[in-house]
């Protein structure tokens, strides 16, 4: 069973996951747009046409399974090469956005420690 630390760091990243991966499809929440090789970047994503909706669609479902808790050790795992480019991204880039990148980078490692022993056979 989980315990209410654990519950509760796996609530708040869904629901982190869900609010910002809708954002990618809905525009709710403003953001100016970045400026120099950060703008840069982030238009060349955007000019792919399908790198913004599928990242949108992954972390949803992501932080549904976290939220509904279903698939949450196949979730974890598929968002940390997610979280970690998302931190990196605000380190060379974005440095005022780094800290809710930390947090949620933060959380999917106490996520990942917690369910550990599910992962072990896959370094053996």
């Amino acid at each position: 069973m989980d315990s209410k630390f654990t519950t509760l760091v796996r609530i708040v990243l869904g629901v982190i996951l869900m609010v910002f991966g809708s954002n990618k499809f809905l525009h709710f929440i403003p953001m100016s747009p970045p400026i120099g090789s950060a703008g840069d970047f982030l238009n060349v994503l955007g000019a792919s046409g399908y790198f913004f909706p599928v990242l949108g669609f992954v972390e949803l479902c992501i932080g549904a399974m976290l939220v509904f808790k279903r698939g949450v050790p196949f979730g974890i795992i598929v968002l940390a090469p997610i979280s970690l480019n998302i931190l990196l991204y605000h380190a060379f880039f974005d440095v005022p956005g780094l800290w809710i990148a930390a947090v949620v980078l933060a959380f999917n490692v106490i996520l990942i420690y917690k369910y550990w022993k599910l992962y072990r056979p896959l370094f053996h």
